[in-house]
């Protein structure tokens, strides 16, 4: 099986559960390291699945690699290759595919609900889960791109997920681990202490009862991969 790519956008921004998912279901990994220079692929279909982590530029920003990597996502879409967008990248997805990326109404960092909205769509991707608690830290929000359909939002932002065929773009981040969360609160607290609003928690409030919030959270992470991967099998 052809591996599955994954591009880090930033060296805090790593992909968490989602590649300790690929490997618990015996799927093979390449790390593209965006943020150390490493090359944007030229063909989707030297893998068998492209998945996107966050980071914390905007992909309005004049940055080297967002056109080729946005070409790269076009490519990958029109020659059917699985791809898969958290936060950054579901926001990338969105650009590449026609959508606009502007800023949020407020900062959403921290825990807050998610709500699934309730169409077939909605239902193949998240099965029976209605709502759930995910982790949020972003300031912009992706539009949903034509052919694509909502899947979710949240109070304080009204796209959280989007698909488009086996294509999924998230705004929230499934992919957290304690560890991740620990290290967001530490490089953040700047922002976090600036930002004295009801959308955005305190680094205390994010992690009090910690280990059981991502418990909960691994579990609708690995509903949303295994589905995702069913797109890559065979490839």
């Amino acid at each position: 099986m052809r591996p599955v790519a994954i591009f880090r956008h930033a060296a805090g921004d790593d992909p968490g559960y989602f590649s300790t998912h690929l490997t618990l279901r015996g799927v093979p990994c390449e790390l593209i390291r965006v943020d150390q220079g490493d090359e944007i692929p030229a063909d989707p279909r030297a893998f068998s699945g492209i998945g996107l982590m966050g980071g914390p530029m905007s992909v309005n920003d004049s940055l080297p690699w967002i056109t080729p990597l946005t070409a790269l996502l076009r490519h990958a879409v029109a020659a059917d290759v699985p791809v898969i967008g958290h936060c950054l990248g579901g926001q990338l997805l969105s650009r590449a595919l026609g959508g606009a990326v502007t800023l949020n109404a407020v900062k959403e960092i921290g825990w807050g609900e998610v709500t699934i909205d309730d169409t077939p769509q909605g239902r193949q991707w998240f099965g029976e889960i209605r709502t759930f608690q995910s982790f949020h830290w972003h300031g912009e929000t992706f539009s949903i791109p034509q052919g694509a359909v909502r899947l979710a939002s949240s109070r304080w932002c009204t796209n959280q997920a989007f698909a488009i065929g086996r294509h999924l773009g998230l705004q929230c981040h499934v992919e957290m681990t304690a560890e991740l969360i620990s290290a967001w609160c530490r490089s953040g607290a700047e922002e976090l202490q600036r930002a004295q609003v009801p959308s955005v928690q305190s680094a205390a409030e994010i992690q009090q009862n910690l280990a059981p919030r991502v418990d909960a959270l691994r579990a609708v992470a690995a509903r949303l991969y295994d589905r995702w991967l069913e797109g890559t099998s065979g490839r």
